[in-house]
């Protein structure tokens, strides 16, 4: 039994972790106009948040084709996978999994299974991690499964946006936007739980990013905390500085550049973090 893991370029993962464990990555794409540009292969962080500030309209972004999900599963069938499972970005934020469950209906060489990680960023990258690992360890796919639906509800992402500027502009979160109101000159906090954002609003950066150590203290003990940001490292070492505690001694946590598949929609200088609390063992 040969069980390959299939994410999107949504879930943030560094590229060693998925070269390592053989998580096979389909990119979205990303738009200036009408120039389309593989997330992550054709477009850099770094030149898309360069570009970012002066576009008027916004950059759009759209999911890949049911053929390059298709093209992908019959890659791996033909390389010896039994059986695939293909995990992604939350229904509510992107039509990735609709696209990728077209595909596997389509797909005849081998059996897939697709997942709605009901997350963004980093909280996807977390289950497709999990995955990858148990599929290693010859976990079967109903057992695979069960223990992501379980994950699923202790995992979150949290992050303060410099602005609401993006979102409203997006069109994307509405519910988000409404919740948080018109008014621009607020540090709006993005929380992703259960396949659902929601948003809150303080005043100042200061109080957001209290705010952000304050949200992941509250949850507990953690099994696992990353940080994430879009072209804003600077400030998410900072905000390290200020939450080693929650770090169990970790000297370099994982921090990664959120893709600009979501950048598009929150904006440059958004900080956070993504983390599983720990099982209730009671």
């Amino acid at each position: 039994m040969s069980i390959k893991i299939v994410t999107d370029s949504t879930c943030d993962l560094p590229q060693d972790l998925l070269q390592k464990f053989g998580i096979k990555l389909v990119p979205l794409y990303i738009n200036f106009g009408d120039q389309g540009y593989l997330d992550g292969e054709e477009l850099t962080r770094q030149e898309f948040y360069q570009r970012l500030p002066e576009c008027d309209p916004l950059p759009t972004t759209a999911t890949p084709g049911v053929d390059a999900f298709k093209q992908v599963y019959e890659d791996l069938a033909d390389s010896g996978a039994s059986e695939i499972l293909s995990i992604h970005i939350s229904i509510s934020l992107s039509a990735t999994v609709d696209v990728a469950r077209t595909a596997a209906n389509e797909t005849k060489k081998v059996p897939v299974t697709v997942l709605d990680s009901q997350q963004l960023s980093l909280g996807t990258g977390f289950l497709v991690l999990s995955a990858a690992k148990a599929a290693a360890e010859g976990k079967s796919m109903d057992e695979i499964v069960s223990m992501l639906n379980e994950q699923t509800s202790r995992t979150y992402v949290i992050a303060a946006l410099d602005t609401l500027e993006y979102l409203k502009r997006s069109g994307r979160m509405n519910a988000v936007v409404a919740r948080l109101g018109s008014v621009l000159k607020i540090k709006p906090i993005l929380i992703m739980h259960d396949g659902e954002p929601t948003g809150e609003r303080v005043r100042t950066r200061e109080r957001a990013l209290a705010r952000l150590i304050e949200f992941i203290s509250e949850l507990g003990p953690l099994e696992e905390l990353a940080l994430v940001h879009t072209n804003a490292a600077q400030e998410a070492k900072e905000l390290f500085q200020r939450s080693k505690h929650l770090f169990a001694n970790q000297e370099e946590p994982l921090s990664v550049d959120v893709t600009p598949v979501l950048g598009t929609n929150i904006g440059p200088g958004v900080v956070g973090f993504a983390c599983i609390t720990a099982k209730n063992v009671a």
